[in-house]
């Protein structure tokens, strides 16, 4: 009978088929055992993403025992997770330096705000030549080929989730009204003028721009400092990240902080803009080798349950940095004291060379199994804990792999992936999308097309980007907390595209009908919506925006650095934030150009932002889950419903091991002779 073959079938017999594999890479239950990821948990939206441990392998077998591999089911509770004294240790000791990145993060604000500036000896009100809040006289051009108005935020907090690091990538403060220009015929005979008197803003009695003139003809060499910069993040997030891949954290680390102290100081006493921008190129990209690293370790030190709350206190602490600055440059008054400042405190961090160890999750995934029981030695005794209690049997395990060699891989190797090369892109593009329409945003706030006195002040400007940021890394804690990673990086993404949408269609749709009134509802129109309230809903798009797109490049960077293999995971992590530096790198280039394209920059950034939001689907959710180690792991993260499934509802599909015989379906058998045991017509299981 049609029952009785099939359930030879089901019993192992010869006419058994091999189970389909599962969408997005997945393996069936039953032969996800020799590359499921190890210590796998379930979530706490449903099922795991990750397939079961296995049994381990035999001694000497091709690849290590299971055991060792699964770092936060076996190692990490064998030294006590972050309940030993050591491990809390190393965590604040990874803290302490976010404030010291927030410092550098947001320098240029200072060190590079364009002031206002006039004829020396005309006095400031008579010859004033600097840029007005709007950037522009009479016929939209800026007024003596002076640039525009600064970008506040040159970097972001990606670097603390690092992160992503804190900071916004916010616009800057724009200069404050000045008396109109003399009638002079044009407006280059402003600029000829060989001594200038400067009003700068931010506290400092003297900064670069003031210190070399970088004003009409030279404005240029202000935008290609702030280049410098950048494209030194961008680069040393690339390099640095492969190289702490294949060498280790610690060591990247300790030469960054090495090199940061010789280059940053070195800026401090440059003797013209060229040596300044090229030193600044190197600073950043030492800088982005120490922000990596400590990001990387922050994650790599904590269970499942605390690494979103460790890598969040970094981003406070660097947010912490941002309030702090003007007080620093107001103390300092001098650009040159200011950069000594700024990078001296990194001095404390030679210590790191005898205090901080290098990773042992790293150690383990690469097999380097003889250092990995040294480490592990140094942790117990540190925590005065007794070997004996290794009740997993993880040091004989260890013992038995102390001949292996170490197996190390690099970044290219995801190429040859098929899901983990994806979430890696699509979390790129993610970073790149929220950094880059955050200046938008900001410009839209605190720019030209708005008239609100309160913005027009360059500590207004800097505060309310600060304090936006501020709401922004609190609203993604709760976030986090009730939609998981991907349902608040969704939550916060749609936002985005909301307010970019409304801002770009709504309010340009308001200002044609108020200019254009051709018929009686268009007059209407005109008269109820003045420029007053336009410029409102104007900055409360821009607030949430802002807002919201912080939230959205800081989620990405912390996301990455869950669902990136241990092995790769710098790497990976230097892609993200090599993202978000291009996404931030557009701001310059926009004010390098006196803000052409703009409006084409921001529409470009709002289609990417629905873009997103359709490919943010395509991700798993990592929270509760363990770190992936090897790119076989992190190819099996397999992405869940976006909404936890009801208690007690059960899928239309049962799996394998969940189909059962019944011994009174002989009517419906020969009606359904294709399907599988103990399922029905319609697919699903019988009650």
């Amino acid at each position: 009978m049609a029952i009785d073959r099939r359930r030879e079938t089901a019993g192992g017999g010869p006419g058994r088929l091999p189970p389909a594999a599962e969408e997005n890479g997945a393996l069936p239950p039953g032969d996800a055992a020799a590359s499921a990821p190890l210590g796998g948990r379930a979530g706490p939206g449903g099922g795991g993403d990750i397939q079961p441990l296995p049994a381990p392998h035999a001694a000497g077998s091709p690849h290590p025992s299971l055991l060792l591999l699964d770092y936060d089911g076996s190692v990490l509770p064998f030294l006590g997770g972050l309940g030993g004294g050591y491990q809390k240790t190393l965590v604040l000791l990874t803290w302490i330096p976010a404030l010291f990145i927030g410092f550098s993060q947001f320098s240029d604000s200072f060190l590079l705000d364009q002031p206002n500036f006039w004829c020396r000896g005309a006095g400031k009100g008579a010859e004033s030549a600097g840029v007005t809040a709007t950037g522009q006289w009479g016929g939209g051009e800026l007024a003596n080929g002076t640039s525009p108005p600064t970008t506040l935020f040159p970097t972001a907090a990606w670097a603390t989730a690092g992160p992503l690091g804190n900071g916004s990538g916010a616009d800057g403060g724009e200069a404050p009204p000045l008396p109109s220009p003399p009638d002079k015929g044009d407006n280059a005979s402003n600029c000829d003028c060989h001594a200038w008197d400067y009003g700068i803003r931010t506290g400092l009695v003297q900064n670069v721009v003031s210190k070399w003139d970088l004003v009409c003809d030279n404005a240029w060499k202000v935008h290609v400092a702030k280049f410098s910069l950048l494209v030194g993040l961008i680069f040393g997030y690339l390099i640095t990240g492969c190289i702490a891949d294949w060498f280790g954290r610690r060591p990247v680390l300790l030469f960054s902080i090495i090199f940061i102290l010789v280059f940053g100081l070195t800026v401090a006493l440059s003797v013209n803009v060229t040596m300044f921008s090229t030193l600044r190129f190197f600073e950043g990209f030492c800088l982005a080798g120490v922000t990596l690293t400590l990001c990387a370790l922050r994650i790599e030190l904590c269970p499942p349950g605390k690494r979103f709350m460790i890598t969040m206190v970094a981003s406070f602490v660097t947010t912490a940095g941002q309030f702090l600055m003007p007080g620093l440059a107001a103390l300092c008054r001098d650009w040159q004291v200011l950069q000594a400042l700024i990078i001296c405190p990194f001095l404390l961090m030679l210590l790191y060379w005898s205090i901080f160890p290098e990773s042992l999750r790293w150690l383990m995934a690469t097999h380097q199994f003889e250092s990995a029981k040294k480490l592990i030695l140094h942790f117990t005794q540190k925590n005065r804990m007794n070997p004996e209690n290794d009740i997993k049997g993880v040091m004989p395990e260890l013992e038995k792999e102390l001949s292996r060699r170490p197996r190390k891989v690099c970044i290219v190797k995801v190429v040859g992936t098929r899901n983990l090369w994806k979430n890696i892109v699509v979390l790129c593009v993610n970073s790149l999308t929220g950094f880059g329409i955050h200046h938008c945003f900001a410009r839209s706030m605190m720019g030209h097309e708005v008239k609100v006195p309160l913005l027009e002040d360059f500590y207004a400007d800097y505060y309310a980007a600060a304090g936006i940021a501020l709401a922004s890394c609190l609203a993604m804690c709760l976030a986090v907390r009730f939609l998981g990673r991907r349902g608040g990086l969704l939550l916060f993404m749609i936002l985005t595209a909301l307010a970019s949408l409304l801002q770009l269609g709504l309010l340009n749709l308001i200002g044609k009908y108020s200019q254009h009134p051709d018929s009686e509802l268009q007059l209407k129109l005109a008269v109820g919506m003045s420029d007053n309230v336009k410029d409102k809903f104007s900055i409360t798009f821009s607030i949430v925006g802002m807002f919201a797109s912080h939230a959205v490049g800081s989620l990405s960077v912390f996301f990455c650095a869950e669902i990136t293999p241990t092995v790769i995971r710098c790497g990976g992590l230097g892609l993200v934030l090599a993202s978000a530096g291009f996404g931030m790198l557009t701001a310059p280039i926009i004010e390098l150009h006196n803000q052409k394209g703009y409006f084409l920059h921001h529409v470009i950034f709002a289609c990417c932002t629905l873009i997103c939001i359709i490919c943010l689907l395509l991700l798993p959710e990592s929270r509760g889950q363990s770190l992936p180690e090897s790119i076989a792991d992190g190819e099996h993260y397999t992405r869940q419903p976006l909404l936890p499934p009801r208690r007690g509802e059960q899928p239309l599909l049962p799996t394998h091991a969940e189909l059962k015989d019944y011994s009174g379906l002989h009517d419906a058998a020969a009606a359904g002779d294709g399907l599988p045991d103990g399922a029905t017509a319609n697919g699903g299981r019988p009650m």
